[in-house]
């Protein structure tokens, strides 16, 4: 997987709590990430925003590793239209 590739992702729940601090659920419909979530922090450095997603929000992932538990992007923001990212099926 190009770890430079940009991800559109849907949010599919905001976990306020975590072990490690907030976080968030999502899914992708691009290949590599098919039947898997994507999660990501809720604090900076990942996420930077004036407030957080809420379920059913597109966000753009970016910075996405494997873990033992599973994929984690390393930065994360709103979909925007400035973006000029293609637009692609959710599921």
């Amino acid at each position: 997987m190009d770890d430079k590739k940009l991800i559109v992702a849907r949010v599919h729940t905001i976990v306020s709590k975590g072990k490690h601090g907030p976080y968030a659920v999502a899914s992708s419909a691009e290949k590599e990430f098919q039947k898997e979530y994507i999660t990501f922090s809720l604090k900076s450095p990942v996420w930077n925003e004036g407030s957080w997603p809420e379920p059913g929000h597109d966000v753009v992932l970016d910075n996405i590793t494997r873990k033992k538990s599973g994929w984690r992007a390393g930065d994360a923001r709103f979909l925007r239209p400035a973006n000029n990212l293609p637009d692609k099926p959710r599921r």
